[in-house]
C-alpha cells in the first residue's frame, strides 16, 4: 500500500506541473501531481495530512470550484492558490472563500517551499486538536491533561500508577498548572461513588475555616443557630480536595492530622466521633517541610501528607504543549462567545511557545478568550510590518525561527522526525536551534 501524498498539486500547464513536482521531490516531499480538479479530487481524504497546491485559472473547474468541493471533504485542509494572473482583488477572494494562502506564478522555489512547511504544520495541529477532541468524548487520561510533551506523558504515567491507591496524595505545582484538574481526574477515574469535595485553604477566613471542614452542631458558637455538615463529612465515599493546604491554620492542622490517621473526626460542639471514608488530596505551591522549619506548618502533617508526591510541571517547562492548548483554548472560547476563529499568523505561535508563562496555563486560556475577543495584540505595528524597518535577510530570520520552532512543537519536540518534516539533515537542524537559540526539552534523540 503507497503512502499516502503529503501534497496534491494541481496546474493545467504540464510544464509548470513538471517543474513544481522536481522542486517539491528535491524536498523529499511525496507528491501527487493532477492537470484537473476533478482528478485530485480522488486524492482527498478527511482527517489526512496533504497539503493542496493549486493553479486558479483552469478550464471546467477552477482553483474557487476546488475550495468549495474541498470544504465538502475536510473545511481544514490547507489550500494554497497560485495564479499567473494574479491581482489584489482574487487574492481576497481566494482567501474570504477560505484559501490557506495565496502564491503569485511564477512561485519563488523557497517561498512555495516555506508556505508549505508552515501550511502542513498548521494541518498537524488541526488534526492533533481534532484528536483531543475525541479523547475528550472518551473521557480519559489524555482528554483531562491535555500535552504530549515529555513532562505531560510522564505526569499522567505516574497519575495512573497512584490512581485509587489507599494513600492520600500531595499535589506540588504553580499557581495556574492545574492542579484542581488534577485532582478531579484522580477522583473520577478512582470510580470512589461519593463526591468531590473542593476547600480552598486561603479563601476561607481562618475564623469559619474548621466550622467549613469538620461541621458544626447547633449552639456550638454565636450564630451557629442549627446542625451544619462540614466538607469533610460531605466528602464520604469520596474525594476532599484541600487546596493551598499551606494556608491552613495551625489548629485546624493539628485536627486535620487526626482525620488523616484515623478517618475520625467530631464536629464543633459535639463529644460524639464520626467515622469518614475518604480520600485526601492536597495542593500546595510552596514547600511543606521548608514551612514546617520556620514554624509554618505542623511538621508532622507535612510528613502524613506526604506521601504520594506529585509535581505538575509549568507551562514553561511543556514545550510544544502551548501552541496544541492555545488552538483548543480558542475553540473553547468561540464557541463560549459565538464568535468568529480569528486566523492565527505562525509567528504569533512561535512567540507564545516562547513566552515565559508565569500563569501557566490559565494565562494561556486568558489569551486565547482576549484573543477572540479582539482584545490580545501580541504583535505591535512595527512586528507587522517588519519589510518598512528590517532588512531582507532579517525579515526572513524572523520567518525561519517561527518556522522551526513550530515544526519542533508539531514533533514534539523530535529531532529527527522535525528534520525529515523540514527537509534538513539533523546536523544543519542543530546548527539553526544553535543560531537562534531554541532550546527543547526531552529526549532529543527520540525519533520515534
Amino acid at each position: 500500500m503507497s503512502l499516502q501524498a503529503e501534497i496534491i498539486l494541481i496546474d493545467d500547464d504540464a510544464n509548470v506541473l513538471e517543474a513544481c513536482c522536481e522542486v517539491l521531490e528535491l524536498e523529499n516531499y511525496r507528491v501527487a501531481p493532477h492537470s484537473s480538479v476533478a482528478a485530485a479530487l480522488s486524492d482527498m481524504h478527511p482527517d489526512g495530512q496533504t497539503v493542496i497546491v493549486s493553479d486558479v485559472r483552469m478550464p471546467k473547474h477552477d482553483g474557487f470550484d476546488l475550495l468549495k468541493a474541498v470544504r465538502a471533504i475536510d473545511a481544514e485542509i490547507p489550500i494554497v492558490l497560485m495564479s499567473g494572473h494574479g491581482d489584489i482583488p482574487m487574492a481576497l477572494r481566494a482567501m474570504r472563500d477560505g484559501a490557506w494562502d495565496f502564491l503569485e506564478k511564477p512561485a519563488d522555489p523557497l517561498i512555495l517551499i516555506e508556505t508549505i512547511r508552515r501550511a502542513q504544520s498548521h494541518r498537524q495541529l488541526v488534526l492533533e486538536n481534532r484528536r483531543l477532541r475525541q479523547a475528550i468524548k472518551e473521557d480519559g487520561w489524555e482528554a483531562r491533561l491535555i500535552g504530549h510533551s515529555a513532562a505531560m506523558v510522564q505526569l499522567r504515567k505516574k497519575l495512573q500508577r497512584i490512581c485509587g491507591v489507599a494513600s492520600d496524595i500531595l499535589l506540588i505545582g504553580k499557581t495556574g498548572t492545574g492542579k484542581e484538574v488534577t485532582a478531579r481526574a484522580l477522583h473520577d477515574f478512582s470510580k470512589r461513588p461519593g463526591n468531590f469535595v473542593a476547600v480552598n485553604c486561603g479563601a476561607i477566613p481562618e475564623t469559619m475555616l474548621e466550622s467549613e471542614l469538620f461541621g458544626h452542631e447547633a449552639g456550638a458558637f454565636t450564630g451557629a443557630r442549627e446542625k451544619r455538615i462540614g466538607k469533610i463529612e460531605h466528602a464520604n465515599k469520596g474525594t476532599l480536595f484541600l487546596d493551598e493546604i499551606e494556608s491552613m491554620p495551625l489548629s485546624a492542622q493539628v485536627r486535620l492530622l487526626r482525620v488523616l490517621q484515623e478517618r475520625m473526626f467530631e464536629r464543633l460542639g459535639s463529644n460524639t466521633q464520626l467515622s469518614v471514608d475518604i480520600q485526601v488530596i492536597a495542593a500546595t505551591k510552596t514547600d511543606l517541610h521548608q514551612l514546617a522549619t520556620e514554624g509554618r506548618f505542623r511538621e508532622d502533617l507535612a510528613y502524613r501528607l506526604d506521601i504520594a508526591r506529585v509535581e505538575i510541571p509549568p507551562l514553561a517547562e511543556r514545550k510544544g504543549d502551548v501552541s496544541l492548548l492555545f488552538k483548543l483554548f480558542l475553540d473553547m472560547a468561540v464557541k463560549r462567545q459565538n464568535g468568529t476563529a480569528p486566523k492565527i499568523d505562525p509567528k504569533l505561535m512561535a512567540e507564545l511557545e516562547s513566552r515565559a508563562w508565569p500563569g501557566n496555563v490559565r494565562e494561556l486560556r486568558n489569551v486565547a478568550e482576549r484573543t477572540v475577543l479582539g482584545l490580545e495584540s501580541d504583535f505591535t505595528e512595527e512586528d507587522s510590518n517588519p519589510g518598512d524597518h528590517q532588512t531582507l535577510e532579517t525579515q526572513m530570520e524572523r520567518h525561519e525561527k517561527a518556522i522551526l520552532t513550530e515544526t519542533l512543537a508539531a514533533h514534539e519536540n523530535r529531532i529527527g522526525n522535525s528534520a525529515q518534516a523540514l527537509g534538513i539533515s539533523r546536523k544543519t537542524l542543530y546548527l539553526k536551534m544553535k543560531k537562534y537559540d531554541i532550546a527543547v526539552q526531552g529526549d532529543e534523540n527520540d525519533d520515534t
